[in-house]
Order: C-alpha cells, then structure tokens, then sequence
C-alpha cells in the first residue's frame, strides 16, 4: 500500500512484463501507474496524482477526492441497541462490527487505512 496526498494504491506485480502495477482505490476515477522498481514506482505515483491534480485545476475543480474511510451514518435508536449488542458479543467496537458487516455485505475484503 502506498500513500500519497492522501490517495492510497494498491500494488500488484504483472509477472509476465515484468514490472508493478498500481491502482489508486479509493477513487472512483481511474487513476494507474507502473514501474519496473520500487523507487520508479513510488515516482510514477506520484507524478500520477499531481498530474490528476493538474487536471482538476484544469477542469475547475471537477475530479473527485480521495474517500477518507471515514463513513458517518444516523440509524434509529433501537438499531443502534442492537447493533451495539451484537458488537459486545463478538467483542468489537461497535465501528469495527459494522465495518466487518459492511465489508461482507458488499464483498470488499477490507483495506487497512493510513
């Protein structure tokens, strides 16, 4: 995992041409880079967000921003209780069994932030 600007990427290694790929993931836009070495890489990362940046200045402002992980959501008071129950049960925060609910309902295997 890499951190820039605060855009994450993931990093894969393809292989068969022999270089690594990175992908930033918490972005809907698609935003992607290679290198052939890990100092190449940690540059075409960077070079990849500032050119993003250019491009929201640019185009007024209209790229998207990273997703902080932070989610804030209102449920009624009674789903809150059990929600909290079923955390103390498992022995969780309440914030980590949701999490642990939201990353199965959707199938996204969780990504540890910073």
């Amino acid at each position: 995992m890499m951190d820039y600007k605060g855009y994450k990427a993931q990093i894969d290694f393809d292989n068969d041409a022999g270089i690594f790929v990175g992908a930033v993931i918490n972005t809907r836009d698609g935003i992607t880079f290679t290198g052939r070495s890990v100092d190449e890489l940690r540059k075409a990362f960077r070079d990849a967000v500032d050119d993003y940046l250019a491009m929201a200045c640019d185009m007024a402002g209209n790229t998207e921003q990273p997703y902080s992980g932070k989610l804030a959501i209102r449920v009624n008071p009674m789903l809150h209780r059990a929600i909290a129950t079923c955390a103390e049960r498992e022995g969780k925060s309440v914030a980590a069994w949701v999490a642990d609910q939201l990353t199965e309902a959707t199938g996204i295997n969780a990504v540890k932030a910073g």
